[in-house]
């Protein structure tokens, strides 16, 4: 301890530049919302064209059943094509969400790793012509979906008026985005592509039969979504009695055309010969945000923080993708609540703080002191970015409670010493010794307090269980934070103190 006395300025300069070289390493960590949690069970989300049909969709969802069921590792595939538009995320006849059950993964042979057993499963999806998808699971894309509205890791959002223009640009930024390192199931949301018949009246031939466009449009619409005529009783019970063709004749183009038009005179004039029928392709999908249309692009994110993954997208788009006049990008899914939490962070973090100061500055009841021991927080912090940083772990919210956590605990051992030398000044001793006195007396108490709470923070940080990926970064924050707090508090906390202590003096 003498020694370390007698080198005040190195010993301050070399905490100076382990606190700056820890932020500069902070820098570096990359960001993620929360960590992804490992649920056990695969969601596939399975597109097709849009213009397949509902029985063909079904068939193809079939298929990749058995394709997938023959992996060792699957318990049972379950499949949802569709979802009514009458619920708050409705789904076309073309997408369907495959849920796989998983054995535990203990009992995994043909694969170690989830990302092996994904390749296998995306090899059994390429055998079956027609199908494309991404890889998510059950939770975890519900709880993006719910958040964010994108059901991926992240979702380029483009907004804009036309959709082949957002098509367009859609179509570029995933070609942009698939080779950044960390993409995975890069797609654009289909917009096109819905095969539609167009029946446009020809607005000189009507005239010359006297028939107005209106009645034209009721009775094509009669015959394709029907017209109500009446209402049926039974009992307390009313329906609706509505005529409209039968499901064969719908579908069938020239029975459309047969239909005849009444004219004013009492004859008889069939569709065909007033209105022109042409098979197009028309929008599959209408996105509106607050009343402005919208492309989403969504990509997972595997082997990468969602952080840096999304800064190196954002520069990759805005020095190659230009937007025409009106259309703006902006990114939602994990990356946007990421965002959220680290705005609700900058006001609870300064709060925490204070409020630790206050009431270290009412144990002390002196500014001067509770800053001296305020510097354990700093000695903390680098202990937790060196532990997220040995272990590969990006900031997370997870790691900022444990950096919350880690602030009150980190004061307490400061506290401890600081009150042992105000004890012993009080006493008569000087400021040297008693200084050089409580630190050696102080010593076995702090390091067994800091011992025994990160020895109960280990289990945590190890944990393999359910729900450990979330718990992980938190307890690897405090552990770290403890033992480079602890044993920089030992060796800096002394030297602040006489150092300022004797200039009051002085």
């Amino acid at each position: 301890m003498l020694v370390v006395l007698r080198r005040k300025w190195a010993v301050v300069s070399g905490a100076t530049v382990m606190v700056v070289a820890t932020f500069l390493l902070f820098a570096r960590l990359g960001g993620e919302f929360i960590p992804t949690l490992d649920e056990g069970d695969i969601l596939i989300e399975l597109r097709r064209l849009p213009s397949i049909s509902l029985t063909e969709s079904i068939h193809t969802a079939q298929m990749l059943e058995k394709e997938l069921m023959t992996i060792p590792e699957v318990v049972k595939v379950v499949s949802k094509t569709g979802r009514p538009e009458i619920a708050n995320d409705p789904m076309s006849i073309h997408q369907t969400d495959v849920y796989i059950i998983m054995k535990p993964k203990d009992a995994w042979r043909s694969a170690k790793t989830k990302d092996e057993m994904i390749s296998q499963m995306t090899r059994a999806m390429n055998r079956i012509p027609g199908i494309w998808g991404g890889f998510s699971q059950p939770i975890e894309m519900r709880f993006n979906e719910l958040i964010a509205g994108v059901r991926s890791n992240v979702g380029i959002k483009v907004f804009g008026d036309d959709l082949e223009t957002l098509a367009r640009v859609g179509d570029q930024i995933v070609s942009l985005v698939q080779p950044i390192s960390g993409a995975a199931d890069v797609r654009a949301q289909q917009v096109a592509g819905l095969p539609q018949l167009q029946i446009v009246i020809d607005r000189n031939k009507i005239a010359r039969h006297g028939i107005n466009v209106a009645d034209v449009n009721i009775l094509i619409q009669t015959a394709m979504v029907g017209t109500e005529v009446g209402k049926i009783y039974e009992g307390e019970k009313q329906f609706d009695l509505v005529v409209r063709f039968n499901k064969q004749s719908g579908n069938d183009v020239d029975a459309i055309k047969s239909l005849l038009v009444p004219t004013p005179n009492g004859a008889l004039v069939r569709l065909g010969d007033i209105a022109n029928f042409v098979m197009a392709e028309g929008p599959a999908e209408i996105t509106h945000v607050q009343g402005r249309r919208l492309l989403v692009v969504d990509s997972n994110v595997r082997d990468r923080d969602i952080e840096s993954f999304v800064k190196e997208v954002q520069s990759v788009i805005a020095q190659k993708v230009k937007l025409p006049t009106g259309y703006t990008i902006s990114y939602g899914g994990e990356f946007e609540n990421l965002e959220r939490a680290r705005e609700r962070l900058m006001i609870v973090v300064p709060i925490s703080l204070f409020v630790i100061f206050l009431l270290l500055f009412a144990s002390v009841n002196s500014v001067r002191q509770a800053l001296i021991i305020f510097s354990a927080i700093p000695l903390a912090i680098v202990g937790g970015v060196i532990a997220l940083w040995i272990r590969d772990m990006p900031f997370s919210i997870s790691a900022g409670v444990g950096f919350i956590a880690l602030f009150g605990v980190a004061v307490l051992n400061g506290l401890v010493m600081l009150s042992y030398y105000n004890k012993l000044i009080q006493e008569g001793m000087s400021i040297r010794d008693a200084v050089m006195k409580g630190s050696e007396t102080r010593l076995r108490p702090v390091i067994t307090t800091a011992l025994v709470a990160s020895l109960g923070f280990i289990p945590m940080a190890l944990s393999t269980s359910a729900g450990a990926e979330v718990q992980r970064p938190l307890a690897t924050v405090v552990i770290g934070g403890l033992i480079t707090s602890t044993l920089l508090t030992l060796v800096v906390l002394p030297v602040i103190f006489e150092w300022i202590e004797k200039k009051k003096e002085n």
